[in-house]
Formats: structure tokens, sequence, C-alpha cells
């Protein structure tokens, strides 16, 4: 077996409803903790070591949260959009983080200077390149959008949304006006 498929059974196994258990909440807990290893192996594995976290754990150690024990922040560039902060500094460079985006959010066409990785957590996530071809993605749907790629994005009606993001630089939202100017 490849890493992909047992990384995909492993989701399947932890996604997998359980009689008589509070879904939700436990699934969301695993499936939070499970993305948390996930990147925190593939750091491990990749050529620089891995970075600090926002909850002060030493280099080389574990990341282990609970979803009730994140730290929300507000995003500066977009209001109401909040962040976690797990390893990293989005401001500076490479990252990891939880985002929460309330229902109804619209983001017009915009574009990142770094390629950025989301796994949907739950609620409905759409984007693409721009409103008549987005996609809507749903809880355990990977998203990999690469560096200067304009698009929109948004959070459909029903509920918030949550997704783990990782980014491979710093994070910036810049408006097409000016991507199309860079």
């Amino acid at each position: 077996m490849t890493e992909d498929s047992l990384a995909r059974d492993e989701v399947k196994r932890v996604l997998k409803p359980r009689r008589g258990l509070n879904r939700g909440g436990i699934l969301m807990n695993r499936l939070v903790a499970m993305v948390v290893a996930g990147s925190l192996t593939m750091a491990a594995l990749g050529d620089e070591p891995a970075k600090s976290t926002a909850s002060g754990n030493e280099v080389g150690q574990p990341v282990m949260l609970s979803y009730t024990d994140l730290k929300w922040v507000e995003l500066p560039e977009r209001k109401g959009m909040q962040f976690a902060l797990l390893t990293g500094d989005p401001r500076t460079g490479a990252y990891t983080q939880i985002r929460r985006v309330p229902a109804l959010t619209a983001n017009p066409p915009h574009s990142h200077s770094s390629e950025i990785k989301n796994v949907i957590i739950s609620g409905v996530w759409y984007t693409g390149a721009d409103v008549p071809s987005a996609r809507d993605f749903g809880p355990g749907s990977v998203i990999v959008m690469p560096a200067n790629w304009v698009h929109v994005s948004g959070c459909r009606a029903g509920s918030e949304c949550v997704f783990y993001q990782e980014g491979n630089g710093k994070f910036d939202f810049q408006p097409a006006a000016d991507a199309a100017r860079n």
C-alpha cells in the first residue's frame, strides 16, 4: 500500500459514522487532530525543520490541540473571518492554521502570492476562477491553489465553514485589480 492509500483509509475510518456517538463534536476533534498530525508528519519529512507553534511548544514537540482549545484571532485582511494558528507565521512565511468563515461570506476575485492548501472540515466552501465556474466543496474536500491564481471563494448558506489551511509562504490577499498590476 502507498502512503496516499493508507492516509485515505485512515480518513475513511475516522469519518465513518458510529451509532450512539455525538458525531459532530467527536468527528470534528478527530479530523482536526488527524490534519494536524498529517501536517507535522509532512513537515518532518520535508527539507526544512518544523517551526515553533503559536501555542509556545518547542520545535520537535508534537502539537496536540482539541478544537475547543484553539485560540481564534480575526483575519486582518478579511474582517469577520477568523484563524487559529497551529505552526509558523503567516505574516512572514510558511504556516498551518484552522480557518473559520461565517456563512454567506463572498470573497471577490483575488489571488495569493504563495501556494495554499485547504482541507474542508465543516460547511460548504466554494472556489473557482469566477462565480459561474465556482465549485462547492464539503467536509473532507482538498483544494490546492497555485500561487497567483485569480479566483473567487466563500462559504455557502447553512453554517460557517471551518477548514485547515497550509501555506508554503506568507499569507496575503491581493484583490484582482492589484493582482493584475503585479
